[in-house]
């Protein structure tokens, strides 16, 4: 799976890739191609490569290899189509030898500015200024493309002759008849200059691909220092240390809240996350999720630190999965999504998240569905995270718990605007098999209806 479906599965991916901050249409359009990875040399070399670019960032920043480089991506424009034609032996007009001019002379620059970078070896560009001679006979050194007379000797008499009957307002028939036979040997010239440079087709295509990709690299370096990313490692379990939600995270402090960073290690099987309503395991799961994918995409991770485990792709069911155009239910929506993620993972290897499962149909048989669900994926090799608010599951997995609701945690008078200064979101192992109850203590904070909760309590008290 490639990042172009990737942010239309995860909305917290889809803000990282929308944080980052391109140079040019070529760049993201390689990013919207990168690969899901799951080979660890690869995942490898890309971090080696990312963190080569940082650390020219920081150095470079402000100096003139590093502003030329980008000043030679903002130029870049994506020639698929050019190149395409080229390659497939189509005659080239006019402005497509311009495109190829350009790009041929942006990527000497380029070439130059990434070896006073000292990243020549991670960005090799290959050298293309046999191109920009062929399209630059006058050595004029400038990007700008014409049919210059010295391609064809026909063109100095013709362009001569023909100025002067313009600039004097000659025979009008004579006129046409020399802009026509230009006209003509124009297109022979483009047609010549086609077939040389064909043989650069794959030079030229690959240029292209490297240059979209050092936009790409220096837009992972950029977000990375910019949100102090960590590299992650690879093992055989996930674990992080202050892992952090970005798009929360912004949330939090533009509205001048508190934000917790989370720890947590997973191991395959099933790790059941329980917790009062507002205790962020829902964030949770997807800012795991997100982590994940980012790192499976060359990308650094929001934690302090970070090791993880190599999947064949990450399934999640995590929110409303209603779907009123097909007639499904939120129930139905959400069951057919976890039937497809257990047939998923008899096959392959995922990280699966799933939020609350079957909490919109009766107790007895949400319950008994929750427990299945544990039962089955707790033996398959896949590392899945489940929340709940079901209690006596009698489910053998392990079993963390949001800390909640904590009345010491803040000096301030506990309301509905502060009241995420009173949660611990850090999680603690929990071997019982209950869950907090704590609805009806958040519904009383929250200023609900009084008779309500009154009559609530009495319920429970019966």
């Amino acid at each position: 799976m490639k990042i172009k479906e990737l942010i239309k599965q995860d909305a917290g991916f889809q803000y990282i890739i929308d944080s980052m901050e391109f140079m040019s249409s070529a760049g993201r359009r390689r990013m919207l191609k990168t690969d899901f990875c799951n080979n660890a040399d690869e995942l490898r070399n890309e971090w080696h490569r990312l963190d080569c670019a940082i650390q020219a960032t920081l150095e470079y920043k402000y100096k003139k290899p590093y502003i030329d480089l980008r000043h030679c991506l903002m130029c870049l424009h994506d020639l698929q189509g050019t190149l395409s034609s080229l390659s497939n032996h189509t005659a080239l007009n006019e402005v497509e030898l311009f495109e190829i001019k350009t790009l041929s002379q942006q990527a000497q620059i380029a070439k130059g500015a990434i070896e006073g970078l000292g990243l020549s070896e991670i960005l090799p560009i290959p050298d293309t200024s046999e191109v920009f001679s062929l399209l630059d006979p006058d050595h004029t050194g400038i990007a700008n493309f014409y049919i210059y007379d010295s391609y064809d000797p026909r063109l100095t008499p013709l362009r001569r002759e023909l100025n002067a009957l313009q600039t004097s307002d000659g025979d009008p028939i004579r006129i046409s008849e020399l802009l026509a036979l230009q006209n003509e040997i124009q297109a022979e010239v483009c047609i010549r200059l086609s077939d040389q440079l064909h043989v650069w087709a794959d030079t030229l295509i690959t240029t292209m691909e490297q240059m979209a990709y050092t936009d790409f690299l220096l837009a992972k370096a950029e977000l990375s220092i910019r949100w102090e990313l960590t590299q992650p490692e690879i093992g055989d379990a996930i674990e992080y240390k202050g892992l952090i939600n970005p798009r929360l995270k912004e949330r939090n402090e533009k509205a001048n809240l508190r934000y917790q960073p989370v720890d947590i290690t997973l191991h395959p099987g099933v790790c059941l996350i329980t917790g009062a309503n507002m205790a962020g395991k829902t964030v949770l799961l997807k800012s795991v999720g997100t982590a994940q994918i980012m790192a499976q995409c060359g990308m650094y991770i929001p934690a302090s630190k970070a090791v993880v485990k190599l999947f064949e792709g990450v399934l999640t069911s995590i929110g409303d999965d209603q779907d009123e155009m097909n007639g499904l239910s939120s129930y139905a929506a959400e069951i057919i999504k976890i039937s497809d993620i257990l047939r998923s993972c008899r096959q392959h290897d995922m990280l699966v998240l799933i939020d609350e499962p079957a909490r919109t149909t009766n107790p007895v048989e949400g319950k008994a569905l929750v427990q299945a669900i544990i039962k089955i994926l707790n033996d398959m090799s896949s590392t899945t995270m489940v929340t709940t608010h079901y209690s006596q599951l009698g489910a053998t997995c392990r079993r963390l718990r949001v800390k909640g609701f904590v009345e010491n945690m803040s000096d301030l008078p506990l309301n509905p605007q502060n009241i995420n200064r009173f949660i611990d979101y850090s999680l603690t192992e929990d071997n019982s098999d209950d869950v907090p109850h704590e609805a009806l203590r958040i519904a009383t904070i929250l200023n609900c209806d009084t008779e309500m909760i009154t009559l609530a309590q009495q319920n429970i008290n019966q």
